[in-house]
């Protein structure tokens, strides 16, 4: 038996041929495991939002009924109170629509009116998060609020 010229290096070509073949069926096997692995993720994360949907719709459904109760203090504002209403019947039909739509229906629409309209997406997306930011301000003074409160008894 030769040695081979180079250390590592297989002496035979059928050796060279069966290890690209086992590397490749081995990139195959690879390449199907992740296909089947992102699909499972891919199914696992559909079925947990479509089972959230309910509690978004419910939740946009509370925010309607709120903008509705605070209308009524403008009764003598009629303008205003209609504002209010108007408001509040769109999130109703906001919260229907996530009821009775699939998530992929949503997603789709979300993207759809990201590409038509990118500014009112950044507008939105910076309030949220200046509402964000101040949530977290003022929860975070009350905590400290409470904690000098504690120390002083």
């Amino acid at each position: 038996m030769t040695a081979s010229p180079h250390p590592g290096q297989a002496s035979d070509p059928g050796d060279l041929k069966d290890l690209r073949r086992d590397v490749e069926e081995t990139v195959d096997v690879a390449v199907e495991r992740g296909r089947g692995f992102a699909a499972a993720a891919r199914s696992h994360a559909l079925n947990f939002a479509e089972s959230r949907k309910g509690e978004a719709a419910r939740s946009v459904s509370d925010i309607a009924d709120t903008l509705r109760d605070n209308g009524k203090t403008f009764d003598d504002r009629p303008n205003v109170k209609a504002f209010f209403d108007s408001a509040a019947e769109g999130l109703d039909d906001l919260a229907g629509s996530i009821e009775s739509r699939s998530f992929n229906e949503l997603y789709e629409d979300a993207e759809a009116f990201a590409r038509r309209s990118p500014v009112a997406v950044a507008v939105a997306t910076f309030a949220a998060g200046l509402l964000l930011a101040r949530f977290v301000k003022s929860s975070g003074e009350r905590q400290i609020d409470a904690d000098h409160g504690r120390g002083r008894e």
